[in-house]
């Protein structure tokens, strides 16, 4: 029996799953701690242990043939990012967005030429990876060439990926160049005004990230066993996401949709769509979103970000959905502990409600910052509406996914915390979709057999992906 076994490398879990490739379906998946600190090699062996017994429960596993051995990881942490661009508005937003999309994490943004004190905030901060943007092709050209200047100037050791205008992009390659700078250079985040173009910004951060993540205790090991690490784990979920919308030449897709992923120290939302406005009277204003836009919110997670996630929150949004006004729930200290104890797993009913309570801020607060907002605007010819953002109250379908979605016993009532609210119509979020939920946790898989088989990877999903 062919199969393809995929493995995601993650921060908390090593994930592995088995693909029966003639069966269409998922022979087996399995999965254990992650030991980055060590080697992570130990972490894989006891999931792969697990897989081959859950294996010959079917079948001897000598009749098992792996012919692609493929891994995603976040296995390092992930990528901490500073976006530089012309305009906070226009070219450093469009570099945040290209950056976000390549499952890095945008812990700044900087606009215009930069000065000194900037330059020193940069390079003593925990940054992995520099995205320097600005102009569009043709324009200001001054700036990101200053800017390049101060980079070498202030002896910043970081890969640089260069994104801005093709004007200045000759310029900018012998400054690197001269100064022994790993660079990678991209076609122009914002071409012309208004217009993105962040896939091959993004292409580039994943080779950084391709580069870095070797740099993890074990993983060349993890290189000599499989066929390659293709893909940082948020790029692989966006990537199976995309190709589940959008389909393939010889097997449909399922239209827009968003999936929520709730993790330990992050809430991801992807959306796959247009998000155009909707409603009459609507306008577009500002940058567009990409097609395929993913954000990160990093102060939104079960574990790593808990107390951050009480912050954002409060204590009274998190008491209303645990629907027990009467109880005298310590909310703070269950965050903190949550915080303090990232690997605990609940043990009784009052665990698991809080952390579905949790969840379900995540899940509105996230959805909130990822939907499109409307602004209301008076003019001579009456009132209007600016649209900022994605318009997704049409949107057909909400995934979740992540370990507090997947093992809920009520995965709806998280998922609804992100549907629209009529007492707060300017958020443009889904008002009745379809929910779904990723039960066998296999997007970041799918994500990587897309890379091969995109005709299979859909057709995966769309059988054990689950309305609910």
């Amino acid at each position: 029996m062919k199969c393809y076994l995929t493995i995601d490398f993650g921060s908390t879990y090593t994930k592995l799953t088995a693909i029966d490739v003639a069966g269409e379906r998922i022979l087996a998946t399995a999965k254990d701690i992650t030991t980055v600190e060590d080697d992570i090699m130990t972490g894989f062996d006891n999931a792969y242990r697990k897989l081959v017994e859950k294996i010959e429960r079917e079948l001897p596993i000598s009749k098992v043939e792996f012919v692609d051995k493929i891994a995603c990881s976040s296995a390092a942490g992930g990528l901490k990012m500073v976006a530089i661009g012309l305009v906070p508005e226009l070219t450093a937003e469009a570099a945040k967005k290209a950056a976000l999309g390549a499952g890095a994490r945008v812990i700044k943004t900087y606009s215009y030429e930069l000065n000194s004190h900037e330059m020193r905030e940069i390079k003593n901060s925990a940054v992995d990876i520099i995205l320097l943007a600005g102009g569009t092709d043709g324009g200001n050209k001054e700036c990101i060439i200053h800017n390049a200047k101060l980079i070498v100037e202030h002896h910043i050791d970081k890969p640089i990926v260069i994104a801005g205008n093709k004007a200045a992009s000759d310029e900018i390659e012998k400054i690197f160049t001269e100064s022994n700078i790993d660079y990678y250079l991209a076609e122009n985040v914002m071409p012309k005004i208004n217009k993105l173009n962040v896939e091959p910004a993004r292409e580039e951060i994943r080779k950084v990230f391709m580069n870095k993540i070797v740099e993890a205790k074990g993983m060349k090991k993890a290189e000599d066993f499989i066929s390659g690490i293709l893909m940082p784990t948020p790029a692989a979920v966006l990537k199976a996401a995309e190709v589940l919308s959008e389909g393939t030449d010889d097997e449909d897709g399922i239209g827009d949709l968003i999936i929520v992923d709730i993790g330990g120290a992050t809430t991801d939302i992807h959306s796959i769509g247009k998000g155009d406005p909707s409603q009459a009277g609507v306008l577009l204003k500002g940058l567009e979103d990409p097609f395929a836009k993913r954000t990160v919110e990093g102060d939104l997670g079960m574990r790593y970000s808990a107390i951050s996630l009480l912050e954002a929150g409060g204590t009274k949004k998190i008491r209303a959905y645990l629907n027990d006004i009467d109880k005298q729930w310590d909310v703070k200290g269950m965050c903190n502990y949550r915080h303090d104890h990232i690997k605990m797993v609940p043990q009784n009913k009052e665990e698991i409600l809080f952390d579905e309570a949790m969840a379900k801020v995540a899940t509105e607060l996230s959805m909130t910052r990822h939907c499109g907002v409307l602004e209301c605007v008076y003019t001579p010819m009456g009132t209007m509406f600016n649209q900022t953002g994605k318009d997704l109250l049409n949107a057909p379908y909400i995934i979740g996914t992540g370990g507090v979605i997947v093992h809920s016993e009520n995965p709806r009532g998280i998922l609804e915390a992100g549907k629209f609210n009529p007492a707060e119509p300017i958020n443009l979020k889904p008002k009745d979709p379809k929910l779904m939920v990723d039960k066998t946790y296999i997007l970041s898989s799918m994500g990587l057999l897309a890379q091969s088989n995109p005709d299979l990877a859909v057709k995966i999903m769309k059988k054990y992906l689950i309305e609910v």
